[in-house]
C-alpha cells in the first residue's frame, strides 16, 4: 500500500513531499506516532504544531 502512495506522489507535475513523523503523548502516558505527507515548503510548519 505504501508503494502505491509513493508512486503516485512521484508524478512529473508533483511538488516534492516530505514524510513528517511526530511522537504524540496519549492520555495514558504512552507515545504514539502520527505520520503525514506534506509538501517540502510546509514541512517545518508541520513540525512546529
Amino acid at each position: 500500500m505504501a508503494k502505491k502512495v509513493v508512486a503516485s506522489l512521484k508524478d512529473k507535475d508533483a511538488k516534492g513531499y516530505a514524510k513528517v513523523i511526530k511522537a504524540v503523548k496519549s492520555k495514558n502516558g504512552g507515545y504514539t506516532f502520527r505520520e503525514e505527507m506534506v509538501p517540502l515548503d510546509m514541512a517545518k510548519e508541520a513540525l512546529k504544531k
